[in-house]
């Protein structure tokens, strides 16, 4: 494997069986006030300030999808795990928020249909996360913005790296974006609940004709309070 390239692994997960511990991880179930708020300010720095319709690929138990929703953001929320989903329901009764079961590589919604495609810990788990991108492209309109939160983790046991990257999927976002920014997220504990000393990220990536359309620049980091 080159280039930043490792193992993946998470296809082998039973996600309907980890649903119901999903959220005891700090960074899952964003339980501990300081954690949720540290998300919710990186999120609120990265989405659009105008209400927008936001895809959360992968989505979990919602965890996110709240955080977006709180925000004002209209969200469709994918998982090809139904437990996920119904938990995920659960926990947006009320919302402007849809959660669908579906396979994240290629999720069952239209094209052109979202502002945003949100993505956190999904991608390095993908096969040809090259193509899956592309496909993910095809979801947004004219002008959106990928958010992609990914990383390079080690194993238990044995210690062997799993994940994507930052150089890696910079590159397969360069025929895709018209700009692409990357923002390191290891040095956070606050986002963890602990100290990390693996590679976190997220990549920040704008579709050509946003700037046009908008008016504006893709917003600067905030620096969580």
């Amino acid at each position: 494997m080159t280039n930043g390239e490792h193992a993946v692994t998470g296809q082998g997960v039973d996600w309907d069986a980890a649903a119901a511990s999903f959220d005891d991880e700090p960074d899952h179930g964003l339980r501990d006030p300081r954690v949720r708020h540290a998300w919710a300010a990186r999120l609120r720095s990265w989405l659009p300030e105008r209400r927008c319709d936001l895809l959360d690929v992968g989505c979990g138990t919602g965890s996110m999808s709240l955080l977006a929703a709180e925000q004002g953001h209209r969200v469709t929320g994918v998982d090809r795990s139904p437990a996920m989903v119904d938990l995920a329901r659960a926990k947006l009764a009320g919302r402007d928020a849809v959660f669908l079961v579906g396979d994240a590589a290629a999720p069952p919604v239209g094209e052109e249909r979202f502002d945003v495609v949100l993505v956190r810990h999904v991608l390095w788990a993908l096969p040809d996360p090259g193509r899956v991108l592309r496909h993910w492209r095809g979801l947004l309109r004219p002008g959106g913005l990928f958010v992609l939160v990914e990383g390079v983790w080690r194993t238990a046991a044995p210690a062997v790296p799993v994940g994507i990257a930052a150089d890696r999927l910079t590159g397969l976002l360069a025929p895709l974006a018209g700009q692409v920014r990357v923002e390191r997220l290891s040095d956070d504990e606050r986002l963890w609940g602990k100290a990390v000393d693996d590679e976190r990220y997220a990549v920040l990536a704008t579709a050509q004709g946003l700037l046009e359309e908008l008016g504006e620049s893709m917003p600067d980091p905030a620096t969580p309070a």
